[in-house]
């Protein structure tokens, strides 16, 4: 599959809706306030249907759990170490340095699965379900522990490990390979009720990651090519890498390698916000990601699918 259908059958009605959603918040409409909400119903109810119900009715067994989990670790070890190593030449204090890192590892879960449902259909989601499961709880542990290190902000490594058991979408992974594991499944009708919810959850939340998008602060060039290119170049060659050592499987390689591909989410601005990081780098960080990932993450896919 080249990358030309790619982008106008599967990857352009998902970049149509975050720019459908990037001018309605310009425009103003419906108003501010509902674009935080949508968010959080999103996140905290129709992502999770989503996910418990794919995992519910998975046959976990026939993917490959370890040898993914081993790459995930590896990738994470190894793109820190290089952003760290980068740090000199990047020549940016503390907090922009955490918006870096964060800019360098983290991906934008709506997009994953939408393009993940587009081209790998259900099996698909179930691997991107596990690989979730995996990578949220690690990536929030590291980028809390950077910006502790790097910012004026502190927590916890209690109230950091309190965060990623209460996150929802590790919940709703957990939730669902327990109903799968123990055999109960999807009882008394929650099978319909899931699936009608878990079929909001993409457009939705495409809209909502358009409209977190923030053209203002586009000015450092410097600083988010570069951690524009480790996200969207870098990162997936690595992961590309790690899979021809490893051999997860063929779907498992496309997915991993398709999700290292993805661009930053708004949950970095949030942490940065939260813990004295550079909030406004982070937010341009992710608006630059997701513009360029409408030319990368074509020719990314082209060359796993």
């Amino acid at each position: 599959m080249n990358s030309l259908p790619l982008v106008f059958g599967v990857l352009g009605p998902i970049f149509a809706l975050i720019l459908l959603g990037l001018g309605l918040r310009r425009l103003d409409f419906p108003g501010d306030n509902f674009w935080p909400e949508i968010e959080r119903f999103t996140y905290f109810l129709l992502f999770p249907a989503l996910l418990v119900h794919r995992l519910a009715l998975a046959r976990l067994e026939e993917y490959a759990v370890g040898p993914v989990a081993a790459i995930i670790v590896a990738q994470l070890l190894v793109m820190t170490a290089l952003v760290y190593a980068l740090r000199p030449w990047l020549n940016v204090d503390g907090p922009a340095f955490s918006s870096v890192y964060q800019g360098a590892i983290r991906f934008n879960t709506y997009i994953g699965l939408a393009v993940v449902l587009a081209v790998f259909y259900a099996e698909g989601v179930t691997v991107a379900a596990l690989v979730m499961a995996i990578m949220i709880p690690l990536i929030n542990v590291l980028c809390v522990l950077v910006l502790n290190a790097h910012t004026s902000g502190s927590t916890t490594v209690a109230r950091v490990l309190q965060d990623v058991i209460a996150n929802p979408l590790i919940l709703a992974c957990l939730t669902g390979i327990v109903l799968n594991l123990s055999g109960i499944g999807l009882p008394w009708g929650s099978e319909a009720v899931l699936e009608i919810l878990a079929r909001a959850t993409l457009p939705l939340g495409l809209l909502a990651v358009g409209a977190g998008l923030r053209l203002e602060g586009l000015r450092r060039l410097g600083v988010l090519a570069t951690a524009s290119a480790l996200k969207l170049l870098v990162l997936p060659m690595l992961v590309a890498t790690l899979c021809w050592v490893v051999q997860p499987g063929s779907l498992e390689t496309a997915v991993l390698v398709m999700f290292a591909a993805l661009p930053g989410a708004s949950t970095a601005y949030i942490l940065a916000r939260q813990l004295g990081g550079d909030a406004p780098l982070i937010a341009a960080i992710v608006t630059m990601e997701t513009a360029a990932a409408l030319v990368t993450l074509p020719a990314v896919l082209a060359c796993v699918v």
